[in-house]
């Protein structure tokens, strides 16, 4: 009974989608959930509501009430706003709205990095505040802001009640790390008698399998050389440095999208279809290509909220590149409240702006293989090196890495590697191999899996479950996005 309280009433940092406290939990409210979904709407949504506050809370402790906080003040200024009677209050209110929601995210992410910038500026003293940034408040205040102004744009139109509100921005297969997602993709699902298929449910169990396999084997595996590289990068070989580039590469990627098709998979299990996060960006031909296929939901985010508003396309070929570059500085900043993600964010800003200064000629170059092979190596050696900006702490130690890969870089270190390390290098390998295959080859196999026997189904998840168990590390890794 004590275990039992305690888990109800404590805190847990190591909290998230894959782990078993969570996954214990999580059948025991599916199976309610269930009985609920068959009789009453408004009670499946009040249920789902309660859970996604008590995973809120165990995530973040009592900082969980800004989420319903937030919730509530969005709605009701919203509605202010969409009642009011003229577009000059409109605004006005909307212009309310959005600083209510960001006022929270801007204190708990953004204080100490002002602090810290006014005293390298001023050579001020001022001390750095103890606050803890809670988990998932940059997606929850997105959508909240993009819920906003689609009702101000006329975008969104569905009357939308305060518990149909609570369960979108709170529902919580989103809540810690996304996909943002937009009031037309969920709530017109909320007002829809909807049964739940077989092909949902082993589709959204297929994308868990995955989910777990990216994030709980791949990613958390790799992940511990990777930090041994970023913590002292000068302790290892130019080679060893290449390999711990290539491997965070590979980690974000299994880490993040492990939680989109986690995600994406159980809100699928529980009868709702959300859009696709990640759509193999490794494969991209370009830096433009990459950020379609990358964390999709966030880039569509800023370019129908950040980009489009500055001006777009429409104003001529400077001011395109110029809302192409703040709107990648400000993608940078919401990604960390530190320098090293503004530059990262300037970075892709030019290598968009250059890929556009080169579109001209570019779509002149012949459509063979060579080219393609060309331009794919071009852009996957540009996001290795823009990562090193992402996850170094600091400018001296992304220098380092990136200095001492070129310089101390041989092929003679390979033997001896692979034989230090053979499971690491079997999955990266096994993680670029498996990112570079076509997505029709990919459905077809989640077709498989849904029209394969229970049986079958049942083997592929334990086998996962066990590989997950066999090759975790000694210490959980957090989820990347989940700091964001």
């Amino acid at each position: 009974m004590n275990e039992i309280i305690r888990f109800f009433c404590e805190q847990d940092s190591t909290w998230s989608l894959c782990t078993l406290p969570f996954m214990m939990a999580f059948i025991v409210f599916f199976a309610i959930y269930l009985l609920l979904q068959r009789s009453s709407r408004t009670a499946m949504m009040a249920y789902v509501v309660a859970f996604s506050l008590f995973f809120a809370y165990k995530a973040n402790g009592i900082l969980m009430v800004l989420l319903p906080l937030t919730a509530l003040l969005s709605w009701w200024l919203t509605r202010l706003m969409s009642n009011a009677g003229t577009k000059a209050q409109q605004k006005f209110l909307l212009t309310l709205t959005i600083l209510i929601d960001l006022a929270p995210l801007c204190y708990y992410k953004y204080t100490n990095f002002s602090i810290s910038t006014v005293n390298a500026i001023f050579g001020s003293n001022f001390a750095l505040q103890d606050i803890f940034l809670p988990v998932g408040i940059s997606f929850y205040t997105f959508q909240a802001i993009s819920y906003s102004i689609d009702v101000y744009k006329k975008k969104f139109t569905l009357d939308t009640s305060l518990l149909e509100y609570f369960f979108y921005i709170t529902f919580f297969p989103l809540l810690m790390a996304g996909p943002i997602t937009r009031a037309e993709t969920l709530i017109p699902q909320l007002k829809q008698e909807r049964k739940i298929t077989d092909v949902m449910v082993y589709g959204g169990l297929w994308l868990i399998i995955i989910g777990l396999l990216k994030k709980g084997l791949i990613s958390d595996y790799i992940a511990q050389y990777n930090n041994w590289i970023f913590d002292d990068p000068m302790g290892y070989s130019g080679f060893e440095n290449m390999m711990g580039i290539l491997g965070f590469t590979l980690q974000i990627y299994c880490d993040f999208s492990g939680y989109s098709d986690m995600s994406i998979g159980i809100a699928a299990v529980m009868g709702f279809q959300l859009k696709e996060n990640f759509n193999s960006p490794y494969q991209s031909l370009n830096v433009g290509e990459f950020w379609h296929r990358w964390h999709i939901a966030l880039s569509t985010w800023f370019r129908d909220y950040v980009y489009i508003p500055l001006g777009g396309n429409r104003k001529g070929k400077l001011r395109t590149y110029f809302n192409n570059f703040v709107t990648m500085l400000v993608s940078g900043l919401w990604h960390g409240a530190s320098w090293m993600f503004v530059f990262w964010g300037a970075l892709h800003g030019i290598a968009l702006v250059i890929n556009k200064l080169c579109k001209g000629w570019l779509d002149r170059l012949p459509n063979t293989w060579y080219v393609r092979f060309a331009a794919w190596l071009i852009t996957f050696v540009f996001i290795n090196f823009s990562w090193v900006f992402f996850r170094a702490h600091d400018m001296q130690t992304a220098w380092q890495i990136i200095n001492h890969s070129i310089a101390d870089f041989s092929w003679d270190y390979l033997p001896p590697f692979v034989f230090a390390r053979p499971i690491w290098m079997l999955f990266v390998m096994l993680g670029f191999v498996l990112h570079s295959i076509r997505k029709t080859d990919a459905d077809w196999l989640c077709q498989r899996f849904i029209n394969s026997h229970w049986l079958v189904k049942l083997a592929v998840f334990v086998i996962a479950i066990q590989l997950v168990v066999t090759f975790r590390s000694d210490t959980p890794q957090p989820f990347i996005y989940a700091q964001f």
